[in-house]
């Protein structure tokens, strides 16, 4: 499959799964103080990640100079950003969360853009403008209701700039055994909130609620963080992050067939313009000559059946069937087709 649309399928089942835990984590979440909710939801990612870790022969692991990114993953990810939204999604309605949840794309791309030079054309930024001028129009909707749903959005937006961070950070251990990622960033942040709920005193969740949250977070957050990383194997962060813009309005969507009517002009104004960034977005188109240097480097990759992509030419006795990991040797090549910034072509501008 083109690496671009196996890229897009990924994010968007990301994007899908972690969107319609937006409005249930508003509904199950009442009540609840946002470390506890915060810790149920990562906690509900670790137990399902515990059952996906795959043979290591297949993907690259996790390695000791990965600890510095994991753990900066952690406090941005699975800290900063869910207690971030769970106190948010308490003060504002879980439409405008959901749309705002948007701009998690645009510090994605931007993040992306500076640390590792992922191309930003002018179509892509035309995009980012888009995606900027629906999250104000959002914030001026929950500004005009009232000082409290303003605070709500704000928090919101504070867990976008977190969830931006981790985005881009991921991207340097997107290579590695995505279960093994997931297990590791779940139960470090269900460890530390779990910790800041009794230290904050907050209030033990009852039963229901509790299931409910922990498998909202299995969903939402360890199978959509899953697939997340797949898919910037494939296409690289910002090319990820945008794609997944599309989570925030199966979150919208949610949120309404749960009973939630507080839309207004401006809210369905903002959600048209974040429609529109996603779409321009997803329509770049990006192909030149390029010259590739010489690499060492380990991940999951394939031989033969139709999955050779000019890179992985290198030969085994026997020839092994289906993915496999190892540290192999990638010769300079000079080449022109179209591609997406993966871990062949992070290449500069």
């Amino acid at each position: 499959m083109n690496p671009a649309l196996h890229g897009g399928a990924l994010a968007l089942l990301a994007a899908a799964l972690f969107g319609l835990s937006t409005p249930l984590v508003q509904r199950f979440g009442q009540g609840l103080g946002p470390f506890s909710t915060a810790a149920l939801l990562y906690a509900g990612a670790a137990l399902v990640a515990v059952f996906q870790r795959r043979n290591a022969a297949v993907e690259a692991p996790l390695r000791r100079s990965d600890a510095p990114r994991l753990l900066a993953m952690v406090a941005a990810g699975a800290v900063v950003g869910p207690v971030a939204l769970a106190w948010g999604l308490q003060r504002t309605s879980g439409a405008s969360a959901s749309l705002l949840l948007t701009l998690e794309a645009v510090f994605t791309a931007v993040l992306a853009w500076r640390w590792y030079g992922e191309v930003l054309d002018g179509r892509v930024k035309t995009a980012v403008a888009l995606l900027l001028a629906g999250g104000a129009l959002l914030v001026l909707d929950q500004g005009l209701s009232g000082q409290v749903q303003l605070h709500g959005l704000l928090a919101v937006a504070v867990a976008t700039v977190a969830w931006g961070v981790d985005n881009t950070l991921s991207r340097g251990v997107a290579d590695r055994d995505p279960g093994q990622v997931v297990l590791a960033k779940a139960a470090l942040g269900a460890s530390v909130t779990t910790a800041l709920a009794f230290a904050w005193g907050e209030p033990l969740p009852a039963w229901p609620a509790a299931l409910a949250l922990l498998a909202v977070g299995a969903t939402g957050y360890g199978l959509s963080l899953r697939f997340y990383l797949l898919a910037q194997r494939r296409f690289g962060a910002a090319r990820t992050g945008s794609v997944f813009a599309f989570a925030p309005f199966i979150g919208a969507l949610g949120a309404f067939a749960l009973g939630e009517r507080s839309a207004s002009g401006l809210l369905w104004l903002g959600g048209a313009l974040m429609v529109a960034g996603v779409v321009v977005h997803l329509l770049e188109d990006h192909g030149h000559e390029h010259h590739h240097e010489a690499l060492d480097h380990e991940h999951a990759h394939f031989h033969g059946d139709g999955h050779d992509d000019g890179h992985h030419l290198h030969t085994h006795t026997p020839m092994p069937v289906g993915p496999h990991s190892h540290w192999h040797h990638h010769s300079p090549l000079r080449h022109s087709h179209p591609h997406v910034p993966d871990a062949h072509h992070q290449h500069r501008h």
